[in-house]
C-alpha cells in the first residue's frame, strides 16, 4: 500500500522504516528540512538499536522524506503521528497535532480520491473523532464517513527496542468506525501480521483503541510502582527484594516483566500518558486513586537514593558521579530521567557533580551545562566521594577496580546492576 506519515520523530521515523520493510511504499512528511534530508540520506534522525540500518536499507526506494504535505495525495492511507506533550495540570497539548491535521486536510482538499486518517498519536479517548477528523473534514472539504475516514492505531513501542517491538508486536490494535477504514487499517498491518506469526489482533471502535493506549501504559507504570513499594518494605524488613519479587514473578497471574524494583520510571510515555488520563479522568469527575499512587511511588524514589546517599556522604561539597543520564537502557532519551530530579536536588546541596552515559549525554548537557561530563565510567569514578547508579547500562555490571579510584568508594545503587564487593560501601535502593 501506499502510506504516507506526517511527523518524523521517535514513532513517526520508526514505524515508516518498519512499514517499508514489509514493502509498503512509504513518504514522510516533516516540517524540520534537516530531518528530511537525513531520511533521504539513509540517516536515522534518532538513536535506536536497528532503525538506522532499517534507514540506509529502504531510502530512495519504498521510504522517502518531504516537506510537502500534498505528497499524501499519492497515498492511501495516511497516520499522524506528532507529539502530545504534557500542559501543566497533566493535559495533552494538541496544538502541534492540530496543526498537522489542518495541513493535512488542506492537502486532500486537492485531491479527488477517498482517504484514511489514522491517528498514531497519544491521545484521550474522542480525540481523533471530536478533534482531529473534524479539523481535516473542514479543511479539506471532504466528509467523516463518505470520502473521508478515520481510524486509530495506538503505538506499544519501547525505547531501545522499539524496532522490534513493532516488528514482532504482542498485539496490533485497529481502532475504527467504518468498513472502509478497518479495510484499509487490515491492509496496512496484514504483511506484518503475517511477518510476526499471527499476533493477536483487536478490532475495536476508535475511542476504545485510544483508552487501551493509556490503559496499557497506566497498568505497567502501577505494576512498576507496587514492586517498589513492596521493595521498600522489604528494605525497612532487611528483606531480599529481589528475591521476593522474582518468586511472586512466577504467578502466571503477575508476570516477572516490570517488576525489577529501582529508582522509578522516566521517559516520554510513562509519566506523560497516566499525567494525562488523571486529567482525563478528573475532567469527568472521577478521582483515579490507583494511578495517583503511582505517581506518588515513583515520585519518591529518586529521594530514597539520596537519603542513602546521606548515610554515608554529606552532598554538600562531596564529588558525586551520576551513572546513567538516559531514562532507560538503549536509548539517548533523557525525558524525565530519573537522573534529573537526582542532578537537581544534588545542585541545591551544594554537590560537585559528574555525569556519565554511554550515549545520552549530549542531550543531558543541552539541559544542564554547568556541571562536568565524563567519556567513560572509569573517568567520572576517579576521585569521587560517591556513585549513583541511576540507568542500569549493562557495561555498569562489568565495573570493579574502577571503584579503586574513587576517593571515597561509596557506591548507591538505584538498579542494583552493580556486583557488591569488598573494598566499596554498597547499599542498593531497594
Amino acid at each position: 500500500m501506499r502510506i504516507s506519515i506526517v511527523g518524523s520523530g521517535y514513532v513517526g521515523t520508526t514505524i515508516a522504516a518498519c512499514f517499508a520493510d514489509v514493502g509498503h511504499d512509504v513518504v514522510n512528511i516533516d516540517i524540520d528540512e534537516g530531518i528530511v534530508a537525513s531520511l533521504n540520506d539513509g540517516q536515522s534522525p534518532i538513536h535506536e538499536p536497528g532503525l538506522d540500518e532499517l534507514v540506509a536499507e529502504h531510502a530512495g526506494e519504498g521510504l522517502r522524506a518531504t516537506t510537502d504535505y500534498a505528497a499524501v495525495t499519492d497515498t492511501e492511507v495516511t497516520f499522524l503521528a506528532l507529539p502530545t506533550p504534557a500542559e501543566d495540570g497533566g493535559h495533552i497539548d494538541l496544538s502541534v497535532t492540530k496543526s498537522g491535521a489542518r495541513s493535512l486536510g488542506a492537502a486532500l482538499g486537492e485531491s479527488d480520491t477517498d482517504h484514511v486518517v489514522v491517528t498514531k498519536s497519544t491521545v484521550v479517548p474522542t480525540t481523533t473523532e471530536g478533534t482531529i477528523a473534524p479539523i481535516v473534514a473542514e479543511e479539506s472539504g471532504m466528509s467523516v464517513g463518505d470520502d473521508l475516514h478515520v481510524g486509530m492505531n495506538p503505538e506499544f513501542l519501547r525505547e531501545g527496542s522499539a524496532v522490534s517491538d513493532f516488528l514482532g508486536p504482542d498485539k496490533v490494535v485497529l481502532g475504527a468506525e467504518t468498513d472502509r477504514a478497518r479495510e484499509a487499517l487490515r491492509g496496512v498491518f496484514d504483511p506484518l501480521v503475517e511477518r510476526a506469526s499471527d499476533p493477536p489482533v483487536i478490532e475495536t471502535g476508535i475511542a476504545e483503541a485510544e483508552m487501551i493506549k493509556y490503559a496499557n501504559n497506566g497498568f505497567l507504570a502501577a505494576k512498576i510502582s507496587l514492586a517498589n513499594d513492596i521493595a521498600n518494605v522489604c528494605r525497612e524488613y532487611d528483606v531480599d527484594s529481589e528475591a521476593v519479587l522474582s518468586a511472586i514473578g512466577l504467578d502466571h497471574r503477575i508476570e516477572s516483566e516490570f517488576l525489577g524494583a529501582g529508582v522509578g520510571w522516566g521517559g516520554s510515555c510513562f509519566p506523560k500518558d497516566v499525567a494525562a488520563i488523571i486529567a482525563a479522568a478528573r475532567g469527568v469527575g472521577y478521582e483515579p486513586m490507583m494511578l495517583e499512587a503511582a505517581v506518588e511511588v515513583n515520585d519518591r524514589q529518586p529521594v530514597r537514593l539520596l537519603d542513602r546517599l546521606r548515610e554515608y556522604v554529606d552532598p554538600a561539597g562531596a564529588r558525586v558521579a551520576v551513572l546513567g543520564l538516559a531514562f532507560k537502557p538503549g536509548t539517548d532519551d533523557i525525558r524525565n530521567s530519573r537522573a534529573i530530579p537526582l542532578v537537581e536536588a544534588l545542585s541545591e546541596a551544594g554537590s560537585d557533580i559528574v555525569g556519565y552515559d554511554p550515549v545520552a549525554t549530549d542531550n543531558f548537557h543541552g539541559r544542564y551545562p554547568d556541571i562536568d561530563y565524563a567519556d567513560s565510567a572509569a573517568a567520572a569514578l576517579d576521585g569521587a566521594d560517591a556513585a549513583l547508579v541511576v540507568t542500569d547500562w549493562p557495561e555498569f555490571a562489568d565495573l570493579n577496580g574502577e571503584f579503586d579510584a574513587m576517593a571515597t568508594p561509596v557506591v548507591v545503587d538505584g538498579r542494583r546492576i552493580v556486583t557488591r564487593r569488598e573494598g566499596i560501601v554498597y547499599e542498593s535502593l531497594v
